[in-house]
């Protein structure tokens, strides 16, 4: 009976220590796979540090001048625009963004109405050739949406001011002589002349909507502005009223 308890005795603690080193294996095992299985989420901490991005633009650009002058028409301007931002880095994905644009653009248009004093002409016409320089100084505040590794997607909102170099107006006219004699007498120009001179304002305050894509150091971005104020200078009649509104497709380079 003694031998039978050692043996006993013997036989449980050999059970015991296996026991002991397969749960020491097994716990082992489980926190061995833990990082590899791949149904686990690492949470990304995202780092703020103010900073500075600048970027060189280009792009397409068209306006329209909604009118309701005597002295010019309704006329969409097409052209480009070019130059550089800088953005002010917030955090929560904001930035806020300025700069200096440069905008070249042509529009071509026909003025028409009846004869003054020919019956036997229905219509009498100048046509319209205008070649706008403008500076564009936007003040963007833009939202960045991460998508996948860099592509982000973006919007913005906020004002731009708009400034007019010059607007030659080379207008070739086709009228009568009373007609002319008529519209001198107005003072409507019947010659060419730059509109910023003395009959439009110079400052065009817009507020403008958009968004784009970014894939590393680069944008593709479209918007639309509104112009908020009336451009004409010296009123001919009462309700005489010019805004310019635009929309614009760009390119843009981080560096």
């Amino acid at each position: 009976m003694k031998k039978l308890g050692i043996i006993v005795l013997l036989a449980c603690f050999v059970v015991c220590a296996m026991h002991a080193d397969d749960t020491k294996k097994n716990a082992y095992q489980i926190e061995d796979n833990s990082f590899f299985d791949p149904t686990k989420k690492e949470k990304k901490e995202e780092s703020y540090s103010f900073h500075t991005d600048y970027r060189l633009e280009i792009g397409y650009v068209q306006h329209n001048q909604r009118t309701r002058a005597i002295s010019f028409p309704d006329m969409y301007l097409h052209g480009i625009r070019l130059g550089a931002t800088f953005s002010f880095v917030l955090p929560l994905h904001f930035d806020i963004q300025t700069g200096l644009l440069y905008t070249l653009m042509y529009g071509v248009n026909e003025q028409r109405w009846r004869s003054v004093d020919v019956p036997s002409v229905q219509f009498e016409s100048i046509n319209h050739r205008v070649l706008s320089h403008n500076l564009t100084i936007p003040v963007r505040m833009y939202y960045t949406i991460p998508l996948w590794k860099k592509l982000n997607l973006f919007f913005y909102t906020g004002p731009q001011l708009h400034i007019g170099l010059a607007q030659s107006d080379y207008l070739i006219p086709h009228l009568s002589d009373g007609a002319k004699t008529w519209m001198d007498s107005q003072g409507i120009p019947t010659s060419p002349y730059d509109r910023l001179a003395d009959e439009l304002i110079r400052a065009n305050i817009q507020w403008g909507v958009g968004g784009g894509l970014e894939w590393d150091r680069y944008r593709l971005q479209s918007g639309y502005d509104f112009g908020l104020n009336n451009l004409v200078k010296h009123k001919q009649t009462p309700n005489q009223y010019m805004a310019e509104w635009g929309w614009f497709v760009s390119f843009s380079y981080r560096f």
